[in-house]
């Protein structure tokens, strides 16, 4: 596919100094447009799926006018405590029940339409009731409209229920099949290709060798990105050549939406994908203002137009971690048609203090407990960028702002990992 923006290309591969988080991100969205490409589904397969066009209601929810409890339909003039009624029908939900007659109750269930001529229900533990009548229990005051949802209550035709961009979940699918519909169009799910490189890199259930890591970035992307329902093409681990680079990045931009590398985007890596990279495109090195996850490339693969995006983000797992969090997340939710939802903000109270005024803005990996009405915040004893346990015993990454110190119990931003 051919993306949406022209690269200018530059003789070499341009470093910028220092970006700050808005800043960077800033640059990356700028050039995000949503894709075009769109599906039908259906709906018991729509789960996390993003919405192609509105959803607009074409019936009323609930469509008639229904019971909302057990007991009897009844006209409420004359209906005080004493009066007697006798019973001349039964209505189930589902059924179609006759009219109703001043004077006369008709027994009717939860869910159940109410009679014409019915204007409210008196609930069975407000009268003495046997097959063939009811009295209304003594002190009992029955009012026109009492116990009954109206036609449309819940949604009305020509409500919009869901906007184009909106990402389904349970609740909604439900909601959806409340009104008939059984099918959805969608955007097609965005094609995201991954590339490891690395020597030193082993795959999970090879034996250890000396000198050699478990390629944990392959696994921990691929689940991020499956996470945002996208579709992962996945190169594997391409070894430490450029022709061998050139190649597998060439053959996967061709087939996919964006490109994602992990390792070697550092100034001065003698590394192949800044390379191979930039031959085929436009790279720009970042020195982003963060920790953890400083380096960053991003640009594209293709020439004169691009043909694929392409993020390079850190090797160390956590700075990758949070670099995709950060960066690269809201570039995809923006492709795929959605408004960006970054990790939702939670405020907290700090359970440590935090004396180190950085130059960078840093996230922590914290653990979050309510202490009374007060949620408080600690932060996990090893914050190191390889440290990939952090992030799974942490609740939460608290963002602590360029320059920025705090003592215990001040107050600070956190961002759940839900």
């Amino acid at each position: 596919m051919q993306f949406c923006w022209r690269a200018e290309y530059a003789p070499a591969i341009e470093v910028t100094l220092v970006l700050t988080v808005a800043e960077a991100r800033a640059k990356i969205l700028a050039v995000a447009k949503p894709l075009s490409r769109t599906e039908t589904v259906s709906l018991l397969e729509s789960n996390g799926r993003i919405l192609a066009h509105d959803v607009v209601a074409a019936v009323n929810v609930p469509p008639c006018d229904n019971s909302a409890m057990d007991g009897y339909a009844v006209r409420a003039a004359g209906c005080t405590g004493g009066v007697s009624i006798p019973v001349v029908g039964i209505v189930y939900a589902g059924s179609m029940p006759g009219l109703l007659e001043a004077g006369t109750a008709q027994r009717i269930f939860t869910g159940a339409p109410v009679p014409h001529g019915a204007d409210t229900v008196v609930i069975q533990e407000d009268v003495a009731a046997d097959p063939e009548r009811i009295v209304i229990s003594a002190g009992v005051t029955v009012k026109p409209g009492e116990n009954i949802r109206r036609a449309g209550e819940d949604i009305a035709i020509g409500d919009i229920l869901f906007s184009a961009g909106h990402r389904l979940r349970a609740p909604d699918i439900g909601l959806l099949a409340s009104i008939g519909i059984d099918k959805v169009y969608v955007t097609a799910p965005l094609r995201v290709g991954l590339l490891c490189t690395g020597d030193e890199l082993l795959e999970p259930g090879e034996l250890p060798q000396a000198g050699k890591i478990y390629n944990s970035n392959r696994y921990l992307l691929s689940a991020l990105l499956r996470d945002l329902g996208c579709e992962v093409i996945d190169a594997g681990i391409v070894k430490d050549d450029l022709a061998a680079t050139e190649e597998a990045l060439q053959k996967l931009a061709a087939k996919v939406d964006v490109v994602i590398s992990t390792g070697g985007v550092s100034v001065g890596d003698a590394d192949y994908v800044k390379q191979a990279v930039h031959a085929q495109g436009k790279l720009d090195v970042w020195k982003i203002a963060v920790k953890p996850g400083k380096p960053l490339a991003f640009g594209c693969i293709g020439a004169p137009v691009c043909t694929a995006p392409f993020f390079g983000l850190p090797g160390n797992p956590v700075s990758a971690f949070v670099t995709f969090v950060l960066f690269v997340r809201p570039f995809l939710q923006t492709l795929q048609g959605s408004a960006v939802h970054d990790l939702r903000q939670v405020p907290a109270h700090a359970g440590f203090n935090w004396q180190r005024a950085g130059k960078r803005e840093e996230y922590l990996r914290v653990t979050l407990q309510q202490e009374g009405s007060v949620l408080i915040a600690r932060a996990l004893p090893n914050q190191g960028s390889g440290v990939l346990s952090s992030v799974c015993r942490a609740d939460a990454l608290l963002r602590v702002p360029v320059g920025k110190t705090f003592m215990t119990g001040d107050s600070v931003e956190c961002l759940l990992l839900e």
